[in-house]
């Protein structure tokens, strides 16, 4: 899992500044996770995004943005509760989720949302 700012957002998933119409800018599906370090259902989800991302190298990225140091990111893609789970397919638009999640949600959620196995 990676800890994503701004000007990284832009060129690893979207830039929402250039353009409001969504295209997809990685080279895999990914999750971003918008979290603050004072959530508790954020420090929950922590381990368990740590464990999807290792288990899922190479098959898509685990991106996390920290509301409070981005807050021009969270208020571009209306982030009003943490966690926030954004799953983005490489084509289509993506999805979200809020609150903490098992486990097995969470795998559920990547294969139904970005056909990622």
């Amino acid at each position: 899992m990676q800890t994503i700012n701004t000007q990284d957002f832009k060129q690893k998933v979207f830039d929402f500044t250039a353009s409001k119409e969504w295209k997809f800018a990685g080279q895999r599906p990914c999750i971003v996770d918008f979290s603050a370090s004072w959530c508790g259902p954020c420090r929950m989800l922590a381990p368990v995004l740590e464990q999807v991302s290792a288990e899922y190298a190479g098959k898509l990225d685990v991106y996390k943005v920290d509301i409070d140091q981005e807050a021009e990111l969270a208020a571009a893609f209306g982030i009003q509760s943490v966690p926030t789970l954004i799953f983005v397919p490489m084509s289509g638009q993506p999805a979200a989720a809020s609150g903490a999640m098992p486990k097995e949600s969470l795998v559920k959620a990547i294969n139904e949302h970005l056909g990622v196995s």
